[in-house]
C-alpha cells in the first residue's frame, strides 16, 4: 500500500512547513512502515541551520521517523484519534544530511499495547544509515480547533 500527501494528511494532523513525510511506500498495518522525505533546499529550517552549510537538524529526523510511525499506527484509528509522540530512546545519527538528499524512513512495531506503541526507526539517505532511534507513541482523542 502506497499513500500521497493528501492521504498522509488525512491521517497526521501536521501541514506545512512541519509535515515531514512526502509519500509513504510500504505499509503494513500494525507491523512495518517505509516512507520517503524528499529534502530539498528551500526547507524553512536551513535558512538557519546552518546559513552557508545546510545540515537538516537530527531533532527533524526524528521528527520525520515520529511521523512515519503516527502513519503506521493512524492508519487504523478512528476519525477523531491521532498518535502523540511520548518518548525517545537509543537515538544516533551517523550521517549529515543535506539539500537534494532523499531520506528513506523505516519503522517497525517493536511493542503494541492498547493504545501505546513502540517503534525501531532507522532513517537512511541511499544505503548510508543517517539515525535511528526507538519511539513512543500513544493514541489521543484530537478534534480540530
Amino acid at each position: 500500500m502506497t499513500l500521497d500527501t493528501e492521504a498522509i494528511q488525512r491521517i497526521l494532523p501536521h501541514r506545512y512547513p512541519f509535515l515531514l513525510v512526502d509519500r509513504v511506500v510500504e505499509l503494513h498495518p500494525g507491523q512495518r512502515a517505509v516512507a520517503i522525505k524528499n529534502v530539498t533546499a528551500n526547507e524553512p529550517f536551513f535558512a538557519g541551520h546552518f546559513p552557508g552549510r545546510p545540515l537538516m537538524p537530527g531533532v527533524l529526523i526524528v521528527e520525520a521517523l515520529a511521523q512515519t510511525a503516527g502513519v503506521l499506527m493512524g492508519n487504523a484509528l478512528e476519525e477523531d484519534s491521532i498518535p502523540l509522540f511520548m518518548g525517545i530512546d537509543k537515538a544516533r545519527f551517523r550521517r549529515q544530511v543535506m539539500p537534494g538528499d532523499q531520506l528513506r524512513l523505516e519503522v517497525e512495531v517493536l511493542q503494541q499495547r492498547r493504545n501505546v506503541c513502540r517503534v525501531a526507526g532507522r532513517a537512511f539517505v541511499g544505503e548510508n544509515l543517517a539515525a535511528q532511534a526507538e519511539l513512543i507513541a500513544t493514541i489521543v482523542a484530537y478534534k480540530e480547533q
